[in-house]
């Protein structure tokens, strides 16, 4: 039988006041099988409620294609808090942010023409209906109405700091209610008065996002709303690392405690993160301000509890104050968690990409490069290979539209690596060259941006032409690298010193357990553990490990595969028992 949940002057759980002390865990960033763990730790905080975003990239990876098994199982993650006595906050808008490939848009959205995202065109919404259909039916059933733990659902996220395409926003709503989403619907932006005003719609009760100034911020969303109660529905309690920014970001325990309290004491609040979880496979995303900056693969946050589920300083502290305005449950933890350092491993076969090449990708022809989105890719690397036919010289050479990171090669030795804005420019080369050897050029998705206006310019790869002593050069042949097939890798094939190539080890596990995997040695690329992407390493750090959970081992023997494409290759991986995030 269904209970209530309202929004009246306050909230109102079966006609009662209810204060939301909730914490974020995406579980499309958690193993499954370490959902009650972080779960039950929530809870025994003194948390009442979990929040989580809904991905709509992870649920419809192909156009029509769509998957909720595995990490993607949002109806069991929902149920297992419902075990725990725990209610839910979902936030199933297109968008998500949260420093997600792309913001949780689906990649293929880009390989139309014209389309603009996050807006009121047709063609986005359309998309989005098809998508709704799906998911809604899955989620109505776990509304508190209807007998679930589901108590609020969110239209839109940081809308007001996007656009102000008040169309969309309503047919995001009413999308929703003709779903079958009957609890009440929230927005959450940034506090400031324009932010709040381009980002809500009426319907759904205003929200806002911050991490500091609580007594300010909260005055500004009462002010806006005029009544109803106060809430910081992402209350931010630390901040994500980006590759090369020089350490892990580490907020003021002190100082967020106190806006803790401020919150607790006048309001509702939803912790951002409880716990970060990590970026697995290629999907970190990206911001772009003044240059790119991808985000790493751990997505720690400095949060309440660690990347791999540890109790922090935070977590005592925050324990303390909220057991000032709510009982702290005693919880006994379920989940069984070991860490091992289980040495190192060596290189014991390596094969070449060239060399490679027809065992992991088909290959398409046209006469200028085309982008991953209209071969119909999504994430990873793609090569583009064209014959050197009139040029005796190369003197200069300009990648146009190419995102984002490339390396060039004439046959097997490395030209160039450029990266972000050494992209947009034209570079000088003095190489000599003869008719039939090849430029290879291999270009990564670094993560599609998730915030701000570039959104609609992430298309990966070369989408424009390669420039060559000022002339186009034409005649290319285009190999997609996603890398899902390296099952198919044959390593008797051959191996060239400095090349982008493979590199598979055999760790021998007697008792599985949790550990972090160290490429000392090793310049930039990603790593697969019994088949699973567990992300991308770089050099150039904060992040200086890379987290394997237990449940990606097992008893006996494992197959590590690492992919490096600087041609800087260590003889060795290492697994620790610690991490070390800078």
């Amino acid at each position: 039988m269904g209970q209530t949940f309202e929004i009246k002057d306050n909230f109102y759980l079966n006609g009662r006041p209810y204060q939301i002390r909730s914490g974020s865990i995406h579980y499309f960033r958690v193993v499954p099988e370490y959902w009650r763990d972080r779960l039950e730790k929530l809870k025994s905080m003194g948390l009442n409620t979990v929040e989580t975003y809904v991905p709509w990239n992870v649920h419809e990876p192909r156009k029509g294609e769509f998957c909720f098994e595995g990490m993607a199982d949002i109806v069991r993650f929902v149920k297992l808090a419902g075990e725990l006595g725990l209610y839910v906050i979902l936030r199933p808008s297109p968008y998500i942010c949260a420093e997600w490939e792309f913001g949780g848009l689906p990649a293929w959205l880009l390989r139309q023409d014209g389309l603009q995202v996050r807006s009121s065109s047709p063609d986005f919404l359309k998309h989005v209906e098809e998508y709704y259909r799906v998911l809604l039916p899955l989620l109505k059933p776990l509304q508190i109405t209807e007998g679930g733990n589901v108590i609020l659902m969110q239209v839109e996220n940081e809308y007001g700091h996007f656009a102000d395409d008040t169309e969309y926003m309503e047919a995001l709503r009413d999308m929703m209610r003709e779903g079958g989403i009957t609890v009440p619907l929230i927005t959450s932006d940034d506090p400031r008065e324009e932010s709040l005003g381009c980002g809500s719609v009426a319907g759904a009760h205003p929200t806002g996002n911050f991490g500091s100034q609580a007594a300010q911020r909260l005055k500004i969303l009462e002010d806006f709303a005029g009544g109803g109660p106060l809430m910081c529905s992402e209350f931010w309690v630390g901040w994500f690392d980006h590759w090369g920014n020089g350490g892990h970001m580490r907020g003021d325990l002190e100082k967020s405690a106190a806006d803790l309290e401020e919150l607790l004491r006048r309001g509702h609040v939803n912790i951002y993160m409880f716990i970060g979880g990590t970026n697995f496979g290629f999907m970190n995303g990206s911001n772009y301000y003044d240059c790119l900056t991808p985000d790493v693969t751990s997505y720690d946050y400095d949060a309440v509890l660690t990347e791999a589920g540890d109790f922090t300083p935070k977590y005592y502290r925050y324990r303390e104050i909220i057991g000032r305005y709510a009982p702290v449950p005693e919880v006994k933890l379920s989940t069984r968690i070991r860490r091992r350092a289980y040495g190192s491993a060596a290189v014991k076969e390596k094969v070449g990409l060239w060399q490679s090449l027809d065992l992991l990708s088909e290959p398409s022809e046209s006469p200028n490069p085309q982008s991953m989105e209209r071969l119909g890719q999504n994430y990873g690397y793609i090569l583009y290979v064209s014959p050197i036919r009139h040029e005796r010289r190369l003197e200069r050479i300009r990648l146009w539209k190419a995102n984002d990171r490339a390396n060039l090669f004439v046959d097997d030795k490395r030209l160039l690596n450029l990266y972000d804005r050494e992209l947009l420019e034209e570079h000088p080369l003095e190489e000599e060259v003869r008719e039939g050897q090849e430029l290879r050029i291999l270009v990564e998705n670094m993560g599609r941006v998730n915030f701000g206006p570039r959104m609609n310019e992430q298309r990966k790869g070369i989408d424009g032409s390669v420039q060559i002593n000022g002339h186009i050069h034409t005649h290319w042949k285009q190999y997609p690298l996603p890398l899902d097939r390296l099952d198919a890798l044959d390593y008797s094939r051959g191996y060239t010193e400095g090349m982008p190539a493979f590199y598979r080890f055999e760790l021998n596990v007697e008792e599985t357990a949790d550990t972090f995997l160290e490429l000392e040695g090793w310049g930039k690329g990603c790593v697969f553990v019994n088949g699973f992407h567990i992300g991308r390493f770089w050099e150039i750090g904060p992040q200086k490990r890379l987290y394997i959970p237990a449940p990606l081992l097992k008893e006996g023997l494992n197959e590590i595969v690492v992919f490096e494409t600087e041609g800087k290759a260590g003889k060795e991986i290492a697994f620790f028992g610690e991490p070390d995030i800078g």
